[in-house]
């Protein structure tokens, strides 16, 4: 990795994504919908460096519209903003890479590098749409391994990651306990409640609604931004708390207090809503929206194993469970089962419920108690392996 002259030193400097193809016999993804998938190609970021005894290696595990790109510059161009989680990845920082050799990657059905339906079907020519078969956190946590084991780690120090990440936190400590060290869940569940699913469902809606969608069969230029950029502002509403809202916007207008007396946007926060959709459209699919909201409704602890009990009965990492006061998606009431679950079944947990007024965003952003609680919990860690290796 190298540093531009406009990045901070506290970055990990510019960094580059990788691409890794699974092909062969060998790799032929057997996917919990009965289907298969192959080839499969995964986009992976890394930072730091891999110790002799490849033992401080993380996972990061990223939501719903993120991607391998979780810290550092591609370009370190005047304005380019750096990856997602550069908050907490980087020289002194909780995921300190003078410390520890992070890895990130693109999940599976992503469309920024890893195979997902925006991608071409090598049996058509033409990208997958609708043709791409569904897959769940379960299938993505597979395809993660898969790179793992490329990299040459036998068990990760620790997997973390929130909201959608964090389901496939959970769901790496149950499929590959002896892989695992500690697991960091953060603003996530055990199951997506019905409300949530609702939310995703309208937003499905909006987006197969839009004319441009025509049954998924659309060009890469030509994709149904409307419908798509109606998705992403019903799912940031739910990202923020209204606290949250009031401090950012408030009731202020767009021109002071003069009322516009029109149907477009009037209100800042309307603007801003606006703002998130039209930029989402710029970076993401629609098809694969569509898949990855239905693999998080999918995602159910309780179904798959008969009770959170029977589901972490298997796991032999440590856990570090952390919610968010004012998250109404995933409230800290479904971090506390999770946490209840993990004692019955005899597990190290911590838990911590942290006061902040950013809503389910709050473990993205800056101004909060996460770093600390996680850098804590990371030290231990790297403490209990020390002592293990003796």
């Amino acid at each position: 990795m190298s540093r531009g002259s406009e990045i901070p030193d506290t970055s990990v400097g510019l960094v580059e994504t990788q691409n890794i193809t699974f092909k062969g016999a060998e790799w032929v993804l057997q996917l919990e919908s009965g289907k298969t998938l192959h080839p499969v190609t995964v986009a992976y970021e890394t930072y730091g460096r891999l110790s002799p005894e490849r033992d401080n290696a993380i996972l990061v595990c990223h939501a719903l519209s993120g991607d391998a790109h979780a810290a550092g510059y591609h370009t370190g161009e005047t304005g380019e903003k750096p990856g997602w989680w550069e908050v907490l990845i980087g020289p002194g920082k909780p995921l300190d890479t003078d410390r520890y050799f992070i890895i990130c990657s693109n999940f599976l059905g992503g469309c920024k590098g890893t195979t997902g339906p925006a991608d071409i079907d090598p049996a058509t020519g033409r990208p997958y749409g609708l043709n791409f078969p569904f897959y769940t956190v379960r299938d993505m946590v597979q395809v993660q391994k898969w790179l793992v084991d490329y990299l040459g780690i036998k068990r990760l120090m620790a997997v973390i990651g929130g909201s959608l990440g964090g389901m496939q936190v959970l769901q790496w400590a149950i499929s590959y306990p002896e892989k695992v060290m500690g697991a960091i869940p953060i603003a996530t569940t055990a199951r997506m409640s019905p409300q949530a699913i609702a939310f995703n469902e309208v937003a499905r809606q909006a987006i197969m609604s839009d004319p441009s969608w025509n049954y998924g069969l659309y060009k890469p230029d030509q994709q149904p931004e409307s419908g798509l950029a109606l998705a992403r502002m019903i799912a940031h509403i739910t990202y923020l708390s209204e606290n949250a809202m009031l401090r950012k916007f408030s009731r202020r207008m767009i021109n002071g207090t003069e009322r516009g007396f029109k149907l477009g946007a009037d209100f800042q926060v309307e603007s801003y809503l606006h703002h998130q959709g039209s930029t989402f459209v710029k970076r993401f699919d629609a098809n694969t929206y569509l898949y990855i909201t239905r693999a998080m409704d999918y995602f159910d602890l309780h179904l798959d194993y008969g009770n959170l009990k029977n589901a972490f009965e298997p796991c032999k990492s440590s856990f570090l469970v952390v919610s968010f006061t004012s998250d109404w998606l995933f409230p800290p009431s479904q971090s506390q089962e999770l946490v209840k679950g993990l004692r019955q079944a005899g597990k190290n947990v911590s838990y911590c419920n942290i006061g902040s007024d950013q809503g389910h965003d709050a473990f993205l952003l800056p101004g909060n108690r996460m770093g600390d609680v996680v850098s804590g919990y990371l030290t231990r860690l790297e403490k209990e392996g020390r002592l293990a290796g003796k």
